[in-house]
């Protein structure tokens, strides 16, 4: 009696604990939805938790109230009990009245198409389009050509992962049976490697938020080094200086503070990008149409193209943001829409402002400014780029301590949490590793451009090229047409060898400035 007690206990105690999870969840996709800002998704793989439980392959019992009776000498399930499981194999919740609770799905926060698009906006026209003028450089007409097919391939793909998500049940209605892109990319793994697709897809998801904070400190580095020439504080200088700053997010348990501020930091990145523009336009006569060719650089084009597959990864998060919509089927007109305004911001903003500067265009656009323009400008993107460090470094940070320490039996090392919650002093340590870790990346490897490219070539044509299409074929290859086989094939093909190329120019230039920088 006494064990069955505690038992009791102990599963109202985590019933409560994660309904506060999902309430606050609820609050972030309801704020922090529309607050969210940044670069590859980054906001809303953390602003929305219950995804995170299903990426990371929890299961989440949710007691809705308390009933009691017994049957065959057992103790028979709660009325009103909700078993969330991710493979969705627990049972249903029982049909009633609304008087027995909501279930979780239904209890979440809805938001609508508008919503959604804004962070899909927010996703694709971050910070980093700031680079895109440089792949031009590279790449001239063809590299615009390129910002549209990467759009029209993304949205696609995007569209097809969603469809990865449904199956039809025995009456032929078409039904979701999966939530996140883990769960799809373990579908298509099992029976026999029921897990390791989840895994590849967290490890690609750890190498770009990670990758993402690096970028954060040589952009910071490399912004306030060319602001201030004149000062006698090297770009690695720079680098440690705002390292300092970012330190403290190793102690970050949330990310309430940081999320008041990712409205007003988007705000403020459209609003830079609006005066580079303008700064552009002023000088429309003097515009270099005659740079503009139909050739490439062998050797720095395919870098080219992971910058720009960089600049519209946003898949990792749509599975959640679908789930969360009011009305799931305006999914495909949002992406066709935001895609759309993507790619014609980003092909102008690209076009005029090589047209402006030409073969003088820098890694990061900005630097081109005149003196007195650049300065101001640089100081609010480095402002946004401190700010948004702590969303990856803490999603990156979280997928880690659940797969290594708290992932129960299958964790690899202890927890890392003591009793009452509280971090660990060498789990603390670890945290600060990490941000010493990026600031490490960020010394040796100070170039915007290669880490960009090399980011976008690995990971990011990984998870919006060749995973939706390989897992479209595996999961819908009986149902689907001609055509869309064609499709999946060609952009999985296109995808290897972009990506591949990418990886490999983006690798080696990435060795060659380690070295470098090592003799130097």
């Amino acid at each position: 009696m006494a064990t069955l007690i505690r038992s009791k206990l102990s599963n109202v105690a985590t019933s409560v604990s994660h309904k506060s999870s999902a309430k606050v969840s609820g609050m972030f996709a309801r704020m922090g939805f529309q607050a969210a800002t940044d670069e590859e998704a980054v906001g809303f793989v953390h602003c929305d938790d219950l995804d995170y439980e299903h990426r990371q392959g929890l299961q989440m019992d949710i007691l809705k109230s308390e009933g009691s009776g017994e049957e065959g000498g057992g103790e028979a399930p709660l009325e009103g009990d909700t078993h969330y499981q991710r493979d969705g194999t627990g049972p249903l919740p029982p049909s009633g009245s609304k008087e027995q609770g909501l279930s979780p799905e239904q209890d979440r926060p809805r938001i609508t198409a508008w919503e959604a698009g804004w962070n899909v906006t927010n996703a694709i026209q971050g910070m980093f389009v700031l680079g895109l003028p440089y792949a031009i450089l590279h790449g001239g007409y063809l590299g615009l050509f390129l910002i549209i097919f990467a759009a029209v391939v993304c949205c696609y793909t995007g569209k097809i992962l969603i469809a990865c998500l449904y199956e039809e049940n025995e009456d032929g209605e078409t039904v979701r049976v999966r939530d996140s892109y883990v769960d799809i990319a373990n579908a298509c793994c099992a029976p026999r490697f029921p897990a390791l697709g989840g895994r590849i897809v967290n490890v690609a998801q750890i190498i770009e938020l990670v990758m993402t904070c690096i970028l954060y400190v040589v952009v910071s580095g490399n912004l306030m080094y060319n602001s201030f020439p004149n000062l006698p504080v090297s770009q690695k200088s720079w680098s440690i200086i705002a390292t300092a700053v970012l330190l403290p997010c190793a102690f970050l348990k949330n990310l309430k503070a940081v999320s008041k501020f990712s409205l007003l930091c988007t705000l403020a990145h459209f609003v830079i990008n609006i005066l580079v523009i303008a700064y552009c336009l002023s000088r429309a006569r003097d515009w270099a149409w005659d740079k503009v060719k139909f050739y490439i650089d062998v050797k720095k084009f395919p870098i080219s193209i992971g910058i720009i597959v960089f600049s519209y990864t946003s898949q990792i998060f749509l599975p959640s943001l679908e789930g969360n919509m009011q009305n799931p089927k305006e999914f495909h007109c949002m992406m066709n829409w935001t895609h759309i305004a993507a790619c014609i911001l980003k092909g102008l903003f690209a076009l005029v402002a090589y047209l402006t500067w030409a073969d003088d265009t820098k890694e990061v656009i900005t630097d081109n400014l005149p003196s007195t323009i650049r300065a101001v400008v640089n100081i609010f993107l480095v402002s946004k780029a401190l700010l948004s460090y702590p969303l990856p470094f803490f999603a990156a940070v979280e997928v880690l301590e659940r797969s290594l320490f708290q992932d129960g039996t299958r964790a690899f090392f202890p927890n890392c949490y003591a009793g009452d919650g509280r971090l660990k002093s060498w789990g603390l340590t670890l945290r600060c590793a990490l941000v010493v870790f990026t600031l490490l990346m960020a010394i040796y490897v100070p170039h915007f451009a290669l880490l960009m490219g090399l980011t976008g070539s690995l990971t990011g044509a990984g998870l919006c090229f060749l995973l939706p299409s390989l897992f479209h074929l595996k999961l819908l290859w009986r149902k689907l047409l001609w055509h869309h086989v064609f499709f999946d094939v060609a952009i999985f093909v296109i995808g290897g060898i972009c990506s591949v190329s990418g990886f490999i120019h983006s690798l080696e230039g990435l060795i060659e400035a380690f070295r470098y920088n090592t003799e130097d």
